[in-house]
C-alpha cells in the first residue's frame, strides 16, 4: 500500500474530531504535568523561580551537565508527615464519597422516576447550586456549624441540648462540606443510568415473587453500577486534593494533602517539594482508574 492509497484510506473527519480533546489534554494537562514533574527533580534555591534549573551549561569547559534530583521523592518515604497527609486525604474522600452516595441514590431514582416536567424541575434544583459561588456556599456552612449558629440555635430552642455543639472546625464539617459541594457530581451519573433502565424488569421481577428489597438488589442496583463507578470517581479525585473546604470548615489537626501542597508552596516555597507531592498523589489517583477502567473495558469485550 503505497502512501497516496494511506491518506485516502483515512478517517480524516474523525482524526479532526478526536485531534481536538487530544490536543486540549495535550495543552492543558501533558505539558503541565511535564513542567511539575522538571520540577520535582531540582532542588530549591533563594531565586526566581525558587528551584534549581536541571541543565546547565559551563562556557568555559563546554560542558551540559544534567542534574536529577531524586532526593524530594526519598524524603516523601522516610517522612511520616507526608504519608499520614495521603492516608488523612484518601480517608476523608472515601468516607465522604460513601454519604455522598447514599444520599444522591434516592434522589436519582426520584428523579428518574418522576414525570417529564417534574423531572426538568428536578434536574433544575440539582444544577442550581453551580449558579453560585462555590466559597459563598462553604462559608454559608460556617454560619449554619458554628456555636451560635442556625443549627445550635434550633437545637437549643427545641431543648434537645443544653450547649452548642462543637461541630465547625472538625472532621463532621468537612464532611458536611464535602458531601453537599460534590452531591451533584453524584446525582447526575446515577440519574443518567437509573433513567435508562427498563422497568419492565422490575415488573417481571414482582410477578416471579420478588420483593422491592430484592428486586433492588438483584436488578436496580446492578444496573445503576456505571452510574455508581462514574459518581464514586468524580466525586472521589477532586475530594483528595480539596483545600478550600478542610481549610475553612476543618480543624488544624485535619491534615489534608491539599493543605500540604498549599503549605510547600507559599509558606515554605519549597517548590521542587510540593511538586514531587503533587506527582506521587496525581500517580495514586491515575493508577487505579485506570485499572478500573481496564476492568471495564474487558467486562464490555467479553
Amino acid at each position: 500500500m503505497t502512501k497516496y492509497d494511506f491518506i485516502r484510506r483515512v478517517n480524516w473527519g474523525k482524526t479532526a474530531v478526536v485531534a481536538v480533546p487530544a490536543l486540549w489534554l495535550a495543552v492543558f494537562f501533558f505539558i503541565p504535568f511535564l513542567v511539575v514533574f522538571k520540577i520535582s527533580l531540582s532542588e530549591a534555591a533563594i531565586a526566581v523561580p525558587p528551584y534549581s534549573a536541571l541543565l546547565e551549561w559551563d562556557l568555559e569547559e563546554a560542558y551540559l551537565t544534567l542534574k536529577l534530583n531524586i532526593g524530594n521523592y526519598l524524603y516523601l518515604l522516610e517522612d511520616a508527615f507526608y504519608l499520614d497527609a495521603y492516608l488523612s486525604s484518601i480517608r476523608i474522600a472515601a468516607v465522604s464519597t460513601f454519604y455522598t452516595l447514599i444520599l444522591a441514590f434516592p434522589i436519582a431514582y426520584m428523579i428518574a422516576r418522576a414525570e417529564g416536567g417534574k423531572r426538568a424541575l428536578l434536574l433544575a434544583l440539582v444544577i442550581l447550586p453551580f449558579w453560585t459561588s462555590f466559597l459563598l456556599r462553604v462559608y454559608a456552612w460556617m454560619g449554619f456549624l458554628k456555636k451560635n449558629g442556625i443549627v445550635n440555635e434550633f437545637l437549643m430552642a427545641t431543648g434537645i441540648i443544653d450547649q452548642p455543639l462543637v461541630m465547625l472546625q472538625t472532621d463532621f464539617a468537612v464532611y458536611i462540606g464535602i458531601v453537599y459541594t460534590y452531591l451533584p457530581f453524584m446525582v447526575l451519573p446515577l440519574y443518567s443510568a437509573l433513567e435508562k433502565m427498563d422497568m419492565t424488569l422490575l415488573e417481571a421481577a414482582e410477578d416471579l415473587g420478588c420483593r422491592p428489597i430484592q428486586s433492588f438488589f438483584l436488578i436496580t442496583l446492578p444496573l445503576a453500577v456505571p452510574g455508581i463507578i462514574a459518581g464514586c470517581l468524580l466525586v472521589f479525585i477532586p475530594a483528595v486534593g480539596e483545600f478550600v473546604i478542610p481549610a475553612l470548615l476543618g480543624g488544624s489537626d485535619t491534615l489534608m494533602i491539599g493543605r500540604v501542597l498549599w503549605d510547600e508552596f507559599f509558606l515554605n516555597r519549597d517548590w521542587p517539594m510540593a511538586s514531587a507531592v503533587a506527582i506521587v498523589m496525581l500517580i495514586v489517583l491515575v493508577l487505579p482508574i485506570m485499572l478500573i477502567r481496564n476492568g471495564q473495558g474487558k467486562e464490555e469485550t467479553v
